[in-house]
């Protein structure tokens, strides 16, 4: 199952401690993998934070659009995130 076509994601995995983590990727499973594995390539924040599970991601579109919604999401309060994660909101494009 590749999340691959040229096509950019945005992805939340949960921590552990419940926290939340915010990231774009073309490829969901490997940018997935690479932050279990926590090699040089997974992000310093996630680090020490293991179990992660991958909570939801979505199919965005181009880069920009990606990295637009990816910090429209990042100023969300958990709350609200949480919502995304339960599908009880929509996820839009900024």
């Amino acid at each position: 199952m590749g999340y691959r076509a040229n096509m950019w994601h945005v992805y939340l995995i949960r921590t552990r401690m419940g926290h939340l983590y915010t990231g774009v990727t073309q490829d969901v499973q490997r940018r997935f993998k690479e932050h279990q594995e926590g090699g040089v390539k997974g992000a310093k924040y996630l680090k020490g934070k293991k179990p992660l599970k991958l909570v939801f991601h979505k199919k965005i579109g181009s880069r920009s659009q990606a990295l637009k919604t990816e910090a429209e999401i990042k100023k969300w309060p958990k709350k609200k995130k949480e919502a995304l994660v339960n599908q009880d909101i929509p996820l839009t494009t900024f």
